[in-house]
């Protein structure tokens, strides 16, 4: 099994940052590529940032330039830092993993429970 937990959403005033956190655990051999997703009532879940195995990353246009994705190989956790938030940014953000399991080698992609990042003053 392979686990995604989400932290660091929350409540935050037009302008304002969070750091969104998510860590992996479980039978992992290694990722592919790990990224944030965010579904707003009445929407379509949508890809916000990703970032693959070889440090690529790709955005949203809606947030490129304010937030940036990165991750930490050695706690196979990834992060979105988001910057000046808009109340359009309001959703629930979900991380995703795409990798292959540890000892069967089979591959993996897995999603966490979401957290919910309310932008509003």
């Amino acid at each position: 099994q392979v686990h995604l937990v989400e932290s660091g959403g929350g409540l935050v005033q037009p302008g304002g940052s969070l750091r969104l956190s998510c860590a992996a655990s479980g039978s992992i051999s290694s990722f592919n590529a790990m990224g944030w997703y965010r579904q707003a009532p009445g929407k379509q879940r949508e890809l916000v940032a990703r970032i693959t195995s070889g440090g690529s990353k790709n955005y949203a246009d809606s947030v490129r330039g304010r937030f940036t994705i990165s991750k930490d190989n050695a706690k196979n956790t990834v992060y979105l830092q988001m910057n000046s938030l808009k109340p359009e940014d309001t959703a629930r953000y979900y991380c995703n993993a795409e990798g292959i399991r540890r000892y069967s080698y089979q591959p993996f992609d897995v999603w966490g429970q979401g957290t919910q990042v309310t932008v509003s003053s």
